[in-house]
């Protein structure tokens, strides 16, 4: 018979959740925090934001998780997962799978903490020593693309993502006059942009075709699609950007079609990166299945936490897709310090995206993960190393924003 007070990581008693709360704060932008008190005193965050959406996550915990968390063993995670999954009935999507997300990563810190242990040693120890990263780079040109790409190297970036504004467009996807950081949500209501694709698929080879004239073949290189193409499209830059080795074409397509990145494949072998908007194994089965991308994309935050994303990780392992996790400002510093840590142990790692904090989100939520030489490295904190200051939180209050949209010219809506 098991002695209930001899338990690892404390009694049951201990492990009980007595308290969870939902904390919004928008130090520059929106952030959603779960925190999860136990009878010990010992807390965890989860991060529950879902950019332009945070109260609907907010609300589904407040409303129908919580409640059901309450005198449940924190160190039950596995069994917590399937509850809130399982016993919703209403599966999937992304609301239900960043609410279960924040709870899930919650307990992980709870158990990382109660045993003293950092989350990559509970998730299995290093598979490496540091995380490689890559940032955004971006201009109103193709010269002032090359020169940003320029200043990310100068920092120590290994890899960079290039972005460059479409001509005849007065606003393109990826550009911004920030400098290390791409924040789309900027209305309250939805800002409507234009996309055209022909100057599109014009400029953004002649923007690759300097890059390397510019920065050599060391540095590795990314660009995003987001979606906007058409499977023929995609294939037909795919093929055009084979002469400047990109270390991958994120979006190149819809995600939802899994047909159209067969169609790439048929034309090209630039490597095909997708899945941050994807939600759980389902939504990439397909893709990893038939080997059709090389990187999954799939953040903690947006894919049910570590508990299912750890399963989706082992999916890709077996079939030679690495990770590659979404990290923009629109998740929390709790997102990525949990995803330097599962980044430090999933053997089939590949790189992790990285826009660093506001000064303003950094304060308000302390973290021990550190940057330097082009990588990110794990601190050595029991749980995920990121802590939340409350009373600073406070003073940031919730300020709605939305993503923007996109139409053709002729007004048809399109995929933002």
């Amino acid at each position: 018979m098991v002695n209930v007070e001899s338990e690892p990581h404390g009694s049951r008693r201990d492990r009980e959740i007595v308290a969870a709360r939902v904390i919004v704060t928008s130090p520059g932008r929106n952030f959603v925090t779960l925190k999860i008190e136990t009878r010990s005193g010992v807390s965890g965050l989860g991060d529950a934001t879902l950019n332009g959406r945070e109260l609907a996550v907010a609300a589904y915990l407040e409303q129908h998780v919580i409640p059901n968390l309450i005198g449940r063993d924190a160190g039950r995670i596995e069994d917590t997962w399937q509850f809130l999954y399982r016993g919703a009935y209403w599966r999937r999507g992304p609301v239900t799978m960043t609410a279960i997300a924040a709870v899930d990563v919650a307990l992980w810190d709870i158990l990382g903490k109660m045993a003293g242990l950092p989350l990559y040693q509970l998730l299995g120890g290093r598979s490496r020593d540091v995380v490689l990263v890559y940032g955004h780079a971006s201009g109103r040109d193709i010269e002032e693309t090359s020169a940003e790409v320029g200043r990310f190297i100068a920092q120590g970036y290994r890899a960079v993502r290039a972005q460059c504004a479409v001509p005849g467009l007065a606003k393109s996807y990826g550009v911004t006059r920030m400098k290390n950081a791409y924040e789309p949500a900027e209305s309250e209501l939805p800002l409507q942009t234009v996309w055209s694709t022909a100057p599109y698929l014009e400029v953004v080879p002649r923007l690759f075709e300097r890059l390397r004239a510019d920065h050599g073949r060391e540095v590795e290189l990314l660009h995003d699609v987001h979606h906007r193409l058409t499977p023929i499209e995609a294939a037909r830059l795919a093929r055009d950007l084979e002469p400047y080795r990109l270390f991958w074409l994120e979006d190149a397509t819809p995600a939802e079609n899994p047909d159209g990145f067969e169609h790439i494949r048929r034309h090209s072998v630039t490597p095909l990166a997708v899945g941050e908007v994807f939600n759980s194994i389902w939504d990439c089965r397909a893709l990893l299945e038939r080997q059709l991308i090389d990187y999954i994309r799939t953040t903690i935050v947006h894919g049910g936490g570590i508990t299912h994303v750890r399963r989706i990780a082992d999916l890709a392992a077996l079939h030679g897709v690495r990770t590659g996790f979404h990290g923009a400002t629109d998740l929390s510093p709790v997102t990525l310090g949990a995803a330097v840590h599962f980044d430090t142990w999933v053997p089939n790692f590949g790189i992790q995206e990285y826009m660093r904090h506001s000064e303003q989100t950094d304060a308000v939520f302390p973290h021990d993960y550190t940057f330097r030489d082009g990588c990110l490295h794990s601190g050595e904190s029991a749980g995920h190393g990121v802590q939340l200051d409350e009373k600073l939180a406070a003073r940031f209050p919730y300020s709605p924003k939305q993503l923007p949209v996109a139409r053709l010219p002729d007004g048809t809506m399109w995929d933002w």
